[in-house]
């Protein structure tokens, strides 16, 4: 069995796309998947699955969120392997001080970070952005309300990418139960 982390884009934020973590959690040990857990109330979902495509795995959760709840949902799935590769790579611990405005942005496939290259040439200060293997980085000291990076990452990944603040992917790990040695 593998570790894998449903990240689902968009959900619980604001008044639309509401769904109970634990309907949420149903639905996941509905399709046979194994060990269970939602992290937090915004779309983070730990779980194994045997050999899992994580694309594949990724389009059938959308299509069973659709199912049992009625609107669309991207979602982006990732082993405990990859979170580890991301936490290890962070290219940005001594720019990105506070964890609530440090940004992960994962995708299904990373090339989907390819469009967003562009923005490694562009100045943004006081913040920065970092491509890694796996996901991309955006430090916004300032909030990502008043950022200009964030609106230009979005417009470059169009809906391929979702992002987590660090103190949620710290989150992810720990649940994992991963810890600094092993990332």
């Amino acid at each position: 069995m593998t570790t894998c982390i449903a990240l689902i884009r968009g959900i619980n934020v604001g008044r639309a796309k509401r769904m109970a973590m634990a309907d949420l959690a149903h639905m996941f040990d509905g399709m046979g998947l194994k060990g269970v857990r939602t992290i937090l109330n915004s779309g983070n979902v730990v779980f194994q699955a045997r050999r899992p495509d994580v694309k594949d795995l990724a389009r059938s959760i959308e299509g069973q969120i659709v199912k049992r709840f009625g609107f669309s949902a991207a979602v982006v799935v990732i082993t405990a392997g990859d979170l580890a590769i991301i936490i290890e790579e962070n290219p940005l611990p001594s720019v990105a001080t506070d964890p609530s405005r440090y940004l992960v942005a994962f995708v299904s496939d990373p090339v989907n970070l390819s469009g967003a290259r562009p923005l490694l040439e562009e100045s943004f200060a006081p913040e920065h952005f970092a491509i890694g293997t796996k996901a991309a980085y955006l430090w916004c000291p300032n909030g990502i309300i008043n950022s200009r990076l964030g609106p230009a990452f979005a417009r470059l990944t169009a809906d391929s990418a979702t992002t987590r603040n660090w103190a949620t992917v710290l989150k992810l790990q720990a649940a994992l139960g991963l810890s600094k040695s092993d990332t």
